[in-house]
């Protein structure tokens, strides 16, 4: 484990808080900055898409499978990030598979509350199959909010009579919002995610509705008939139990799962990937994963 590299990164992170007190605009803007100066592979390509009702960005790289697509879900709580602040994790994605990426926005809480998040993640997969997209061909990816709306697109889109994509990948996926997990309550000293922000984005997110609705997340859906999933959590982090909990659900509903939990990892890890060792790991295994299950 990489373990300097990690305790380096958090130690320049902690010089750059949340700011205090600060409305929605101004902790978007911080996310954005903190994420900003985080380097890209060369040669990336981006178009601007119509993706659902908020777009997204296509990323590819020359020679790039076009009939393959993997759908990003980024992170933030439901609060802020955007394909931008997570580019570096779509770009290596893209980069590593050799396939086509859309980085998908979504609007965000508390202008826009539940359920629009995940209102929006299943236009973003109803687009991609209107688009000519195999349902085969396509992986529904996405780190914490965006694990979640990555399982959720995948269960509304069976409940729906949608064909079943081809791959599911969640990275530290937030699935349970009433804070009662082993790790939730003993992972005291977990980075970067805190209960405080767990806190936050429960209440900008659900606010007074019920935290286990499906229509916020997929913790108690039924989990059958799903495409295979991987899974990766850190064991440093509130919402290990989250991938533990969910990677058993799956299994008993007769679903193929790989779950990998890093040793020493936070939350977010992947967005680390050019300066930590472990965060291009994960992110490789997830591309690989999508290359071994998409069919065009």
């Amino acid at each position: 484990m990489s373990s300097q590299q990690l305790a380096a990164i958090l130690e320049i992170s902690a010089q750059f808080p949340p700011p205090e007190n600060a409305g929605p605009a101004e902790m978007r803007a911080w996310f954005e900055a903190i994420n900003a100066q985080t380097p890209i592979p060369d040669g990336i390509m981006i178009e601007r898409v119509a993706a659902g009702p908020a777009g997204g960005d296509l990323i590819s790289y020359p020679g790039a499978d076009g009939k393959r697509l993997i759908i990003y879900f980024h992170g933030g709580g439901f609060f802020f990030g955007s394909p931008r602040s997570h580019r570096v994790v779509a770009a290596n994605l893209a980069r590593l598979s050799g396939m086509t990426v859309l980085a998908a926005d979504y609007r965000l809480a508390p202008e826009n509350p539940a359920p629009t998040a995940h209102d929006d993640a299943f236009a973003v997969y109803a687009w991609a199959l209107e688009r000519g997209y195999a349902a085969s061909a396509i992986a529904l990816t996405g780190d914490s909010a965006g694990g979640n709306l990555a399982l959720a697109t995948a269960v509304r889109a069976r409940d729906a009579g949608l064909p079943r994509p081809g791959a599911l990948v969640l990275m530290s996926p937030a699935l349970d919002f009433t804070g009662t997990s082993e790790s939730y309550r003993t992972i005291v000293d977990a980075p970067l995610l805190t209960p405080q922000l767990m806190t936050l984005f429960t209440n900008v997110y659900v606010g007074e509705g019920d935290p286990r609705s499906p229509a916020v997340t997929p913790f108690d859906s039924d989990l059958s008939k799903l495409p295979p999933a991987l899974i990766h959590v850190g064991s440093w982090e509130l919402l290990r139990d989250d991938s533990v909990h969910i990677a058993q659900r799956l299994r008993e509903a007769g679903g193929s799962t790989e779950l990998k939990i890093w040793e020493g990892m936070c939350h977010s890890w992947q967005l680390f990937a050019p300066m930590l060792d472990e965060g291009m790991a994960s992110i490789d295994e997830a591309a690989s994963f999508a290359r071994a299950h998409l069919k065009a």
